[in-house]
């Protein structure tokens, strides 16, 4: 084998040298500065979307800041009608409750107004009915015929005595 002659290997060494100088140079000119500026742009680009990816979060907060604000005020403006709202609502309530007071005042008055009509009423025809029996129990009893008018004394006297 012709590589493991010692007496080439000097020469061996020579064009080893010279192969990789100039694979060195040929790297180094060439295919390093490619490499270097795609990693620079492969940075740039990290770089970019980053702050792109920084600037969107910090709109993205804006917004949520914007929407708690108006959802806030939309939350104390829902209170607010729901207080004017409950407001009305309680002064037709008791608006309706004074009126229907009024009406049940109305008619316990015309129905205390027809009980006591009733009730004269009543009592005009237990007068009537009390003289009327007064004056045949005196009849059959002891034999008398009062007049109604000394009867209608007598029964008044008898109910002024009970009342």
């Amino acid at each position: 084998m012709p590589q493991l002659d010692f007496s080439t290997f000097p020469t061996q060494w020579i064009w080893l040298a010279i192969t990789f100088v100039v694979m060195y140079l040929i790297m180094a000119k060439t295919a390093l500065p490619r490499i270097g500026q795609v990693l620079e742009e492969r940075q740039d680009r990290i770089d970019g979307n980053l702050e792109m990816a920084a600037q969107l979060k910090q709109e993205a907060e804006d917004a949520a800041e914007s929407y708690e604000e108006g959802l806030s005020g939309a939350r104390a403006e829902a209170q607010t009608i729901i207080r004017q709202v409950t407001d009305e609502a309680s002064v037709e309530s008791a608006q309706q409750l004074s009126e229907l007071g009024d009406k049940l005042a109305e008619n316990v008055a015309d129905a205390e107004k027809k009980i006591a009509k009733a009730r004269e009423a009543a009592l005009g025809n237990v007068r009537d009915l009390a003289a009327e029996i007064a004056k045949e129990a005196a009849g059959k009893l002891a034999g008398l015929k009062p007049t109604d008018a000394k009867l209608g004394k007598a029964v008044d006297a008898a109910m002024q005595e009970r009342s």
